[in-house]
Formats: C-alpha cells, structure tokens, sequence
C-alpha cells in the first residue's frame, strides 16, 4: 500500500493504494467516478481516457501510484454544474448514442482542443483514432467537434 495525493476534478484526496491497483480502479471504485469506462483493459479502445496534468492518458495502463501529486480530469469534470459546450455539442449533433464511448471520446476531444483550436475533419478522425465506437461511425462524432471548435472561436466555449 502507499499513500497517495491526487486532484480529481479540482477536489483534493489522500488514498491509500494497492501497488497493482490503476488509475481506473482508483477512480471508479475508490473515488466512484464511473464516467471513466474500462472497455478493453489493453489501452486500445479509449474509453478509460482521463487528463493527467493536462496529457491524455489511458487510465487503464496507468498505476495510481504513478499519479501521486497530479491533476486528474474526468469526464464528470468537464461541465461543472451542467452540460459544457462541448457535452452540448455532442448531445445536439446527436454524436451520443450507445454512450459508453462518449466519455473517454469527450476527454480526447478536450485535449484535442486544447492542441488544435480549429483541428481539421482529417485531424480530427486522426487524433480520434485511439479511441473505439461500435454505434456512430464517426461522421456524427467530427461534426460535434467541429460544432464545438466553432463555438470555442466564436467565443462561446469557455
């Protein structure tokens, strides 16, 4: 066991952690922030995609102990009391169907977005591409980004 700190979310935690324990584990079954979903358990599908000091990472391949004195981003830290512009991009341009990809798909979007204020449609399926959905075929997925990239120009997207 170790102790750890960790910001999630901008709130603060000490945890003890098991050394074979994940960052998913940490946050889905200590901290219960099961918006991170654990798809594959390989780091392959993308749905387990967290913000770490501001770099995507797979919170399955990630050993908590690894994030001791990190910031910590979840999709249920992205739209603070409600729906963000970018969760509302994706609800409107219907980007949302089965729903068990949008949260690791909204944080790489963030990233994404961060990086590329007006990425491109090609450079958006390029920086999507590690992250897996059986349900949209993407075209809805681009749109929503693109939708949200333009309201963050427009500056009305914080």
């Amino acid at each position: 066991m170790a102790m750890i700190q960790v910001t999630v979310n901008g709130e603060g935690y000490r945890v003890d952690v098991r050394d074979h324990w994940t960052l998913l584990d940490l946050l889905r079954d200590v901290l219960e922030l099961t918006g991170t979903k654990d798809g594959c358990s390989e780091g392959v599908c993308g749905a387990c995609s967290v913000l770490v000091d501001g770099r995507l990472l797979r919170a399955c391949l990630t050993l908590a102990r690894r994030v001791d004195g990190s910031r910590i981003t979840t999709v249920e830290g992205l739209g603070g009391d409600g729906l963000g512009a970018l969760q509302r991009a994706f609800v409107d341009d219907g980007a949302v169907q089965c729903g068990f990809c949008t949260p690791g798909m909204l944080i790489a979007v963030t990233a994404l977005l961060e990086a590329h204020p007006d990425p491109s449609e090609e450079e958006i399926r390029e920086f999507l591409a590690g992250n897996l959905c059986r349900c949209t075929g993407y075209a809805r997925i681009v749109a929503a980004v693109k939708s949200a990239a333009a309201a963050r120009t427009a500056g009305s997207c914080a």
